[in-house]
């Protein structure tokens, strides 16, 4: 399965996982106006279910879609291609180059420190 998304149709499974699950008309009336085209989102799901991101099932003379990969992860799987591409497979490089960055406040890199320590301990107890 192809699990990278254009923007497009990162904005629609953002949308589709909100409300669970939708007919096309649904989804365009959850974007924000200007409004995309109904045929331009029928598109894009026709995409996303090639793509196994989406089933749908026959409701009347339309079809209702549903997400068949979850949120977390598809955005775990993002990061993990973000870390491999630009930070030489290292997540350490990645914090250290986010840690560096000049809108990263103390308050920012404590928070994170913390939350690495709690995935630590997770791990600790599996």
């Amino acid at each position: 399965m192809d699990l990278n998304l254009t923007k497009a149709e990162e904005k629609a499974m953002k949308i589709l996982w909100s409300i669970k699950k939708g007919l096309i008309r649904d989804i365009v009336n959850e974007y924000e106006d200007p409004k995309p085209a109904y045929t331009t989102v029928a598109t894009i799901f026709k995409i996303l279910e090639r793509k196994g991101f989406v089933g749908r099932t026959p409701v009347a003379n339309s079809h209702e879609y549903y997400p068949l990969v979850e949120r977390k992860d598809y955005t775990t799987q993002s990061v993990q291609s973000l870390v491999e591409n630009y930070f030489s497979n290292s997540f350490k490089n990645m914090v250290s180059e986010f840690s560096s960055a000049e809108n990263l406040s103390t308050k920012d890199m404590q928070e994170l420190i913390e939350h690495f320590k709690k995935q630590i301990e997770q791990k600790k107890k599996k």
